[in-house]
């Protein structure tokens, strides 16, 4: 982990606004990652887990909300930036293996940050939870950059193919040992044995205690999530194609993949929780056609103003604030202070009951409490962002 005062390189794909259109750089990039975990923050942090509205909860279980996007999103973003960070210098066969330690080196970092994260405040090694959010997305970019570094566009599509139809074969035709046949039931899927045989219980998810939505098994496909942002990368980075081209046909190519993961669902859901091959290909597409719009509007077109910013101050120190803001809501949700009333509440309860509580409708009161906390990590990144420190893991 390293803090710079000076604006990051195309490795995390922060910069300042005024170099977005240099080249090798992509604004667009920057703002959908920006977006991506501002809304992270909304969904994450409500005033009230018992007044939420529907768009802003994951899917009970089969389905798709705009919530069960972010993750995905992200990783498809985290494809698209490897491109982009390594896309010159894979180039040079000697600086393989220096790339390779590179993307290693990142990777163990975000594993620890994980783990670190299900650790704080109580280090309880015993019950800790070992797959997580940072924890996925560091496997997934390790996976995508020692597959780009080494293979080419072509490799890269049938290892995705493979994945996909590999992992629906795994979860619907292996029978599940101890169980019977093959089923997609929360806690009775070949993920979800696999991850309580190798993990064991204590190890897992602590609200389902049986499966992870996050375990192994599911790593294989969300690798596909961010393969396809690889591959969307490498796309735009043609030069040689006319850019109205490589925007049309990210379009077309996105606009199938939804379109197949329609058709897929019919058969193996499209499901977050088990990252399901259509849910893939369904939230793969619309990745895709986002980054498209997005990168006609900002690097084409030129279009910026407060909405870019707001979204580039975010996207700049992604990581930190995801891992400070977890760790924030954790401590306040723990830390205690008087009630009023000859008792104690947590820290988190006394602010939302003094206020937000008393002048909203409980579900209004909950969604602006969620909003509070995203304007308020925004104005922490923005003195950051103002003094040019990046943080980069």
């Amino acid at each position: 982990m390293q803090t710079t005062t000076q604006a990051a390189t195309a490795t995390t794909g922060a910069l300042p606004l005024a170099e977005a259109s240099q080249p090798g750089r992509l604004l667009s990039l920057d703002v959908f990652r920006g977006f991506t975990v501002a809304a992270m923050l909304l969904v994450n942090n409500p005033g009230d887990w018992g007044h939420i509205y529907a768009p802003l909860e994951h899917a009970h279980w089969n389905g798709c909300t705009p919530t069960d996007l972010i993750f995905p999103f992200f990783l498809f973003i985290v494809g698209v930036s490897i491109a982009y960070a390594l896309g010159t210098a894979r180039q040079d066969a000697s600086r393989h293996a220096q790339l390779l330690l590179r993307v290693l080196k990142r990777a163990a970092i975000l594993f620890g940050l994980g783990l670190l994260m299900a650790l704080e405040p109580r280090f309880d090694f015993a019950h800790v939870r070992v797959l997580g959010v940072l924890q996925r997305i560091a496997l997934v970019f390790l996976v995508c950059g020692v597959v780009f570094i080494k293979t080419n566009w072509r490799t890269q599509v049938g290892l995705l193919v493979a994945a996909l139809v590999g992992y629906n074969i795994l979860m619907q035709l292996v029978p599940v040992p101890g169980v019977g046949a093959a089923n997609l039931a929360p806690e009775t899927n070949l993920g979800a044995w696999l991850d309580r045989t190798v993990l064991g219980e204590a190890h897992l998810w602590s609200q389902s205690k049986t499966w992870d939505p996050e375990g192994l098994l599911g790593t294989l496909p969300a690798m596909g999530t961010g393969l396809l942002g690889l591959l969307a990368g490498q796309w735009l980075r043609r030069k040689a194609v006319p850019v109205a081209e490589r925007i049309a046909w990210l379009f077309v190519i996105s606009a199938a993949a939804i379109v197949l993961g329609l058709i897929w669902n019919g058969w193996f859901p499209i499901n977050k929780s088990l990252w399901t091959s259509s849910f893939v290909l369904y939230v793969g597409g619309l990745g895709g056609a986002t980054l498209a719009a997005l990168y006609w509007l900002c690097d084409v077109q030129g279009y910026r103003g407060w909405w870019s910013r707001f979204a580039v101050v975010y996207g700049v120190n992604a990581i930190t604030v995801f891992f400070l803001s977890g760790v924030v809501a954790r401590w306040l949700g723990m830390w205690q202070v008087p009630d009023g009333a000859g008792g104690t509440t947590s820290a988190h309860q006394w602010l939302y009951q003094h206020f937000f509580v008393p002048y909203l409708s409980p579900f209004n009161a909950s969604l602006a409490a969620a909003i509070a906390c995203v304007l308020i990590w925004y104005g922490v990144l923005w003195l950051m962002y103002k003094r040019q420190i990046i943080i980069k893991v």
